[in-house]
């Protein structure tokens, strides 16, 4: 019952996504963090990319990712646990002419082993939390090894249990949110336009440690460390000085101690042994 009920969990989450993807892909073509926050893991990405390697997408949404990286010439091959999401994918697709870069398949993250097209690829890649809509990371992450090449890689976008940002709004009484990553080892409810599903935090250690056997370090980066996350509405429009203030000092400190551990996210890459 148990795998069940997470099967349903990332339903729930990517549905909630679904309903209001067409809204989201509209409003965060024109957020400045958001946009900047693609660009920083775009970027990371990127380095670890030869010419002509092929992309294992987990979680990938409406495209926004598949899409960019199939323009790079890489390609891509795009899971999704909704048929709404991939549908939309293939809209963009065909909108920009990536059919010869990108495919799709209806799969769950935590039923890979079902995957149809199992690559290997060079690099697998799950973007902005999509991993934290499951209790069961630790299978996920066991299943990753045998569908990439020797050497390949995986990156990974992941809400810690600790975000400094998060915190500090304790002085804005924000109580709930200030404290929602404390004691949340059997997941939190999040909200999402009237959706609830749950919500688990993982840190970097928690991810080394059960690929330690399989998998080197590469790098971690904090992401939203010290510029402000996106939920903080305005603010690079409202405060345009401070942002990019703020800006270099993340690109600079992004993977130094403490801040590669206290962003809003982090970006984690590791290499098959």
């Amino acid at each position: 019952m148990e795998v069940v009920a997470e099967h349903i969990n990332e339903k729930f989450a990517a549905d909630a996504f679904t309903q209001q993807s067409g809204i989201f892909d509209d409003l965060y073509s024109a957020n400045t963090i958001i946009n900047y926050k693609r660009e920083r893991v775009r970027n990371h990405v990127l380095q670890y990319l030869a010419p002509g390697s092929s992309l294992l997408e987990l979680n990938s949404g409406t495209g926004e990712d598949a899409t960019y990286f199939a323009s790079k010439g890489f390609k891509v091959h795009a899971t999704d646990i909704s048929a709404g999401m991939q549908e939309r994918l293939m809209q963009k697709v065909q909108k920009h002419n990536l059919q010869a870069m990108v495919t799709n398949e209806l799969c769950s993250y935590t039923n890979l082993d079902e995957l149809k097209n199992k690559g290997p690829y060079d690099l697998i890649f799950s973007n902005f939390a999509g991993l934290n809509c499951t209790g069961e990371l630790d299978k996920v992450l066991a299943s990753l090894s045998p569908l990439l090449k020797p050497k390949g890689i995986i990156t990974l976008v992941i809400l810690p249990g600790f975000c400094l940002w998060e915190t500090l709004l304790v002085f804005k009484g924000k109580f709930r949110t200030a404290f929602r990553r404390f004691f949340s080892s059997k997941g939190r409810t999040a909200h999402l336009e009237g959706h609830y599903f749950k919500c688990w935090y993982y840190n970097p250690s928690y991810i080394t440690g059960r690929l330690k056997g399989s998998f080197d370090l590469l790098s971690i980066e904090g992401l939203c460390t010290i510029v402000p996350p996106s939920y903080i509405e305005g603010f690079a429009e409202k405060h345009p000085s401070a942002y990019n203030f703020l800006k270099k000092q993340e690109d600079k400190l992004k993977g130094r101690w403490p801040w590669k551990y206290i962003g809003d996210y982090y970006i984690i890459s590791l290499r098959k042994k």
